[in-house]
């Protein structure tokens, strides 16, 4: 198995796990999706994989159309999408994906969590590179055979293709998220969620006390409204951190 299945074993759950938090994340996508290609899922195909993303969290509909009326309104402000990035103590290269209609409030509230973490807040491209950008599809696995879906996806761009126990995981480059996507829904493959993730290149294992200052500093991190994903490249285990 490749870097994609080690790293979606070991996170598996473990950061969605609020559901408030889900709901907020995804209502966020919505409303940036809305704003990005117009509020008819039929012909906007990122609002249409947030929608089905919604419902893999079992986000109810009545929550998904409010989101999609709020998102069209005018006046509603826009999300920006923000990159930080920054090491946590003991070399930890950590990047934070966050979606912001305040970049003055999310800048300071990041760089007060690096500072009390014990952590330094980089400069752009400072750990960027040492991530894969992915994207990811979820669909079920009855009837299908992930070395063949992994045959039949590779035109598309898909580069790893594994079971777990909600179906059949498809990873491929960031710019491949549309053609797999296209093909997918050509071929009349339901896509139970997709999305995007930032695998590290390399981890680097630490003691159990030395991933406790880091925990220290990604709880805040994920704690944080602004901040949609935080992506980080210590050695995670599959039973949690």
């Amino acid at each position: 198995m490749g870097r994609a299945f080690e790293f979606r074993k070991a996170r598996k759950m473990k950061r969605w796990s609020a559901m408030a938090k889900a709901f907020t994340r995804i209502g966020k996508d919505i409303v940036m999706a809305v704003k990005d290609g117009g509020p008819d899922p039929d012909t906007n195909s990122r609002l249409r994989a947030v929608i089905q993303n919604a419902k893999s969290v079992n986000m109810p509909k009545d929550n998904i159309e409010r989101a999609i009326k709020r998102a069209s309104d005018k006046s509603l402000g826009d999300f920006k999408e923000v990159l930080f990035e920054g090491y946590a103590p003991h070399g930890i290269a950590v990047l934070i994906e966050t979606a912001t209609d305040n970049n003055n409030r999310t800048v300071a509230n990041i760089r007060s969590y690096f500072n009390k973490c014990d952590g330094n807040l980089g400069t752009s491209g400072s750990v960027e590179f040492m991530f894969d950008h992915t994207c990811n599809f979820r669909i079920p696995a009855e009837g299908l055979d992930p070395e063949e879906v992994e045959l039949e996806f590779i035109d598309y761009g898909a580069e790893e293709v594994f079971e777990d126990e909600d179906g059949i995981l498809i990873y491929g480059p960031f710019e491949s998220f549309g053609a797999i996507q296209q093909a997918l829904e050509e071929k009349d493959i339901e896509i139970l969620s997709s999305g995007f993730e930032r695998i590290p290149q390399v981890t680097k294992p630490l003691s159990a006390e030395d991933a406790q200052d880091v925990e220290k500093l990604l709880e805040k991190l994920e704690e944080d409204d602004d901040v949609q994903n935080v992506y980080h490249s210590m050695e995670e285990t599959s039973d949690g951190e």
